[in-house]
């Protein structure tokens, strides 16, 4: 079966392990109340996974990235 990938990468301060089971929890932010929704990743993480029957995986290091993987089958095939 033919796959896509998309990455994205950014040279930030990386995910704290003491979060990263919870980025995909609906609501969920770091940000302080009133600054944001919480739900980008797990609207995101949804649509990949439900709607396309993909995967979304995270690689991070504390201090010096996140790096999202985004694999979707290629159903047109």
């Amino acid at each position: 079966m033919i796959k896509f990938e998309v990455r994205i990468r950014d040279n930030g301060n990386g995910i704290p392990k003491s979060v990263i089971d919870k980025i995909y929890n609906p609501f969920f932010t770091t940000k302080p109340a009133g600054a944001g929704t919480g739900l980008g990743l797990s609207l995101s993480y949804d649509i990949v996974t439900q709607e396309h029957k993909g995967e979304i995986r995270v690689d991070t290091k504390e201090g010096e990235f996140a790096e999202f993987i985004i694999t979707i089958p290629n159903n047109l095939a």
